[in-house]
C-alpha cells in the first residue's frame, strides 16, 4: 500500500482479546447489543439511579396511578421524596389519593426506601399511629431487590390495597393525616 494512502481505523468491527468491539469502543454480545456499565454488572452510583428515577418521576413515564418526585429541590443528596397512589378501582380506596412520603438512605438502592404514610390508611402492612410502612409485611420491601425503584413500592402499595383482605377494609375519613 503507498505511504499517501491510509486505512480508516476500525472500520469494521475488531477482536479484542476474543471480544468483538464496535467503533464506540463497546464490547458486543452474540446478540449484537452493546455491553454497557449496567449490563457488564457495574453498579450505578446511588446519584445516577437517583437522577433517573427524578427524571421518570418528572416526566410522568411511569405507572398513571402513581406519582413521585423530590419533596425539595435543593436537596443535593436526593433523599427525601413525595408519592401519591390514587386508589384502586372496586375497593375502599377508590377515588381517594394517598400521599406518602419516601426516604432514600445512603445505602439506596442496596436497601430499600422507608415509607410513611402522610395520609391516613387502615392496612396491616402501615402502623397506625404513624403511618410508617412496615417494611417485613409488604414483599417488595422484605424481598428487596437491587433493581427495585420507589415506582415500584409505590405499585405494589397499590397492589396491596387492592388485595382481596385489604379492599374492604374501613378506612379514616377521606383527607386526614398523621400529625
Amino acid at each position: 500500500m503507498p505511504a499517501c494512502v491510509q486505512r480508516p481505523l476500525l472500520r469494521s468491527p475488531t477482536i479484542f482479546r476474543g471480544q468483538r468491539v464496535d467503533r464506540g469502543g463497546y464490547k458486543r454480545r452474540e446478540n449484537g447489543e452493546a455491553d454497557t456499565a449496567a449490563t457488564m454488572g457495574a453498579k450505578v452510583p446511588r446519584n445516577f439511579r437517583l437522577l433517573e428515577e427524578l427524571e421518570k418521576g418528572e416526566k410522568g413515564l411511569g405507572a398513571e396511578a402513581c406519582s413521585y418526585g423530590l419533596e425539595d429541590s435543593e436537596d443535593l443528596l436526593m433523599s427525601n421524596w413525595n408519592g401519591t397512589i390514587l386508589g384502586p378501582p372496586h375497593s375502599v380506596h377508590e377515588n381517594r389519593i394517598y400521599s406518602v412520603k419516601m426516604h432514600c438512605g445512603a445505602k439506596y438502592p442496596d436497601e430499600p426506601p422507608a415509607i410513611q404514610f402522610v395520609s391516613q390508611v387502615n392496612l396491616p402492612c402501615v402502623n397506625p399511629r404513624n403511618g410508617v410502612v412496615d417494611p417485613k409485611q409488604l414483599p417488595c420491601l422484605a424481598q428487596w431487590k437491587r433493581d427495585n425503584t420507589m415506582e415500584t413500592v409505590l405499585i405494589e402499595l397499590r397492589r396491596y390495597m387492592a388485595a382481596p383482605s385489604n379492599k374492604k377494609l374501613p378506612q379514616p375519613p377521606e383527607g386526614s393525616t398523621y400529625s
